[in-house]
């Protein structure tokens, strides 16, 4: 998700979700090969299971993109042909390639000689008027033909133009029996699907059908639901309590702060953490409130922590 999970995001959501596989916000192919690429693919080895998703279109600058992310031994490197934003569009990269199979192919094949790692695409059902099976299967057929092996379909087609990014992940009709169909003709690919899915009853539903689930907008405003997950898809995980995963946030931010970061910076990737809970609203408002003032440390947290506990003679407080 652009501009939102990045290494901070990361770190946090791991405490939550011991297994699930993570991965970078979009970067393009220019930021790493032009830019500070350092800035853009280092992480904290707490956060593996990591993959690199990158935006592009030329297949010699994923080449060599994929060449220096190779130095940092992520998982898996994703190329993303799914994401409608126009700043994506406006660099011929996102959705809009999935109107160009064999140029998504000869990157996919660019990708997989730069780099040790598995290569994958994620993808809409559609773009515009290009929303039938028939064109869906088409850009798999011809992007598994250079080599790619795993799909991460968002069942939802995306207008490329007329419908905002958020829009695009709400309006158009989730269409999951399209990639049902996708993994019945081919059996031999891993198919993951992504869209509304929400609770482990939806993951487990949607594991009947296809070989794992992608969980994002959900995972990042109400982080905690990725508790019930692990439970439900790995047995035996201890579910760990809010205070707790927040509080084990507090040494990496003193470290982090060290290092030049500012407090908001972390801090608001956790707003979330208490949602529906008694203090989830105090909770929220005074990271919201303090932790971009300069000087912000970890006593913001602690402080924020503070009014989520239940106060004497007031157990019954309403539920934020």
């Amino acid at each position: 998700m652009l501009d939102w999970t990045d290494r901070h995001a990361r770190y946090f959501l791991r405490l939550v979700s011991p297994h699930a596989r993570l991965y970078t916000e979009m970067v393009t192919s220019g930021a790493i090969i032009h830019g500070d690429s350092a800035r853009f693919l280092a992480f904290n080895r707490e956060e593996k299971p990591l993959a690199l998703q990158l935006g592009g279109s030329d297949p010699h600058d994923l080449y060599k993109a994929c060449r220096i992310a190779e130095n940092y031994a992520y998982d898996e490197i994703n190329l993303n042909v799914g994401c409608p934003s126009d700043r994506v569009q406006s660099g011929r990269f996102g959705a809009c390639l999935m109107a160009e199979p064999q140029q998504v192919a000869d990157c996919i094949k660019a990708m997989q000689d730069g780099s040790g790692r598995p290569v994958t695409v994620k993808c809409r059902i559609g773009i515009d008027e290009q929303d039938d099976f028939a064109f869906l299967q088409q850009f798999v057929e011809t992007v598994a033909g250079a080599g790619c092996q795993t799909f991460i379909i968002h069942a939802r087609k995306a207008w490329l133009s007329g419908l905002s990014p958020k829009e695009n992940r709400e309006i158009p009709p989730l269409h999951y029996d399209r990639v049902y169909a996708i993994k019945q003709l081919f059996p031999q690919l891993a198919i993951v699907i992504n869209g509304g899915i929400k609770t482990a009853a939806d993951s487990l539903d949607q594991l009947q059908h296809c070989d794992g689930v992608m969980i994002g907008r959900e995972a990042y405003q109400n982080p905690y639901s990725l508790v019930s997950q692990e439970q439900a898809l790995f047995t035996g995980n201890h579910a760990p309590d809010r205070q707790d995963i927040a509080t084990a946030m507090l040494d990496y931010i003193e470290q982090q702060l060290q290092q030049g970061a500012r407090l908001h910076h972390i801090t608001r990737h956790m707003l979330g953490l208490f949602n529906s809970q008694p203090g989830g609203k105090a909770f929220r408002r005074h990271l919201s409130q303090n932790a971009h003032k300069t000087g912000a440390g970890p006593e913001i947290l602690l402080q924020a922590l503070a009014l989520t506990q239940p106060r004497q003679g007031n157990q019954q407080q309403a539920v934020s």
